[in-house]
């Protein structure tokens, strides 16, 4: 197997391997192959897995599964933020922070098995992509989300997706420019850590901050069905932003509130 992988390195210039199931394989082999395949060049490994130990040597990214699992109990539940707070402070306290964790709200797996993304986050499902944008880890776009792919591909046979205009065409072009372009938002050690603001709606309102000695991020999400008047405690969130969604500046200062509708978020940023 290693002769195999280093072969394409070699002849074939590939850049990396996602390599799944990697938890079904002792990282030992791991260690060493990576070890091998960066003696020729270096590569870029993904697991498709969830563990730690991936990282020391062996993976740069890893599947955050939990994040998604997470990530849908709160759109089911439309709040009860916890498993996902636990998520954040899980992967900040156990993984290192060069590590990527990549965040996803459907995968082929997940849209052949469970459901289409439509049918496992309903409405919901906007907001949950962005969070994945935005929040920490690198953010996966699974093949025929950025056409509003509505159907449970096969899993073991061709199955052309209808590439057609679509407003997430629009949603993950625009967000993935501010991805690259925003410091804060960047990956792994590169990017800023995320802090939990406190608001008056902490159980379906998710606000936080993303920042470093360059840029600023203020997020907030509203998870739930109903409209949220929301206001908010500290100064973290305080700074001249530009609005993402509508190009508008604007001072937040301590005192400021304002109105979520159903399912609606808002990104600040600064210039």
């Amino acid at each position: 197997m290693t002769e195999a992988m280093k072969f394409w390195i070699q002849e074939v210039n590939v850049d990396g391997y996602r390599c799944d199931v990697a938890g079904f394989v002792p990282v030992d082999f791991w260690n060493q192959v990576r070890e091998e395949l960066d003696e020729i060049k270096p590569v870029f490994m993904l697991a498709e897995w969830e563990m730690r130990d991936l990282h020391a040597k062996a993976f740069d990214m890893t599947y955050a599964w939990s994040w998604q699992e997470a990530m849908h109990h709160v759109v089911k539940h439309e709040g009860d933020l916890y498993k996902l707070f636990v998520y954040y402070s899980w992967n900040e306290s156990a993984y290192p922070k060069e590590a990527y964790r990549m965040t996803f709200v459907t995968n082929h797996d997940m849209n052949a098995w469970e459901g289409t993304m439509y049918e496992r986050y309903g409405d919901g499902l906007e907001p949950a992509i962005v969070l994945s944008i935005v929040g920490e880890g690198m953010p996966m776009m699974y093949n025929g989300q950025e056409a509003g792919n509505s159907k449970r591909l096969a899993f073991f046979e061709k199955d052309p997706i209808q590439w057609q205009p679509h407003k997430f065409t629009d949603l993950y072009t625009r967000y993935f420019s501010l991805l690259e372009t925003n410091t804060a938002l960047w990956r792994g050690k590169h990017g800023a850590t995320m802090q939990r603001v406190w608001n008056t709606q902490p159980d379906q309102v998710l606000s936080f901050v993303r920042q470093n000695e360059k840029d600023k991020v203020f997020a907030i999400f509203n998870f739930s069905s109903e409209k949220k008047d929301v206001s908010f405690e500290g100064s973290l969130h305080q700074g001249d932003y530009v609005e993402f969604e509508t190009g508008k500046t604007l001072s937040i200062t301590q005192d400021y509130s304002t109105s979520l509708g159903p399912w609606e978020y808002k990104i600040f940023f600064t210039q």
